[in-house]
């Protein structure tokens, strides 16, 4: 029951979807700290996760991989795609196919077990919250739970589609 719950993304509401891109707004003002911040969490959280980057797989202290040049060049890539896919929420077939390049190039080129995705964006939603905490309502939280899904519905489906087997 809940894979099933899982794959079906759930319609954001234009309120929602002004919610989502006014915190995203502030958001995005620093993003390559909230990037690292989600990053470095993601990773303490979930050690597993940092076998798929050679450059900081190694790394335990969230001290040095802050430093790592690497991991802020990642950040600033995942802050720019969430960032496409804020900016076009709107345009549901941009979202898709930003959502599908990403999910294909995780699939194949960089073999990530899909549940990563999951457990990134969970965090994600986590780290907004705390950061922003005067933004993240419970109105937010539910619209940020929504986006979270959207991601994820994407991302899996490229999953799929690409012919990843589980």
């Amino acid at each position: 029951m809940e894979i099933e719950r899982w794959e079906r993304s759930e319609e954001i509401s234009d309120a929602e979807k002004k919610v989502i891109q006014e915190i995203w707004s502030r958001v995005y003002a620093n993003c390559e700290d909230v990037g690292v911040s989600i990053l470095i969490r993601f990773f303490v959280n979930f050690p597993s996760a940092k076998q798929y980057f050679s450059q900081f797989k190694h790394m335990e202290d969230p001290l040095e991989m802050e430093r790592s040049l690497q991991l802020r060049k990642h950040a600033r890539r995942v802050m720019g795609a969430i960032n496409t896919v804020v900016e076009n929420l709107n345009d549901a077939e941009k979202v898709s196919s930003v959502l599908a390049l990403v999910g294909k190039a995780h699939a194949l080129k960089h073999k990530v077990e899909p549940i990563y995705f999951k457990k990134l964006t969970g965090v994600m939603l986590e780290v907004i919250a705390e950061e922003y905490p005067n933004d993240f309502t419970p109105e937010a939280h539910g619209a940020w739970t929504k986006m979270k899904t959207l991601i994820c519905t994407h991302v899996t489906a490229a999953y799929k589609e690409a012919g990843w087997a589980q």
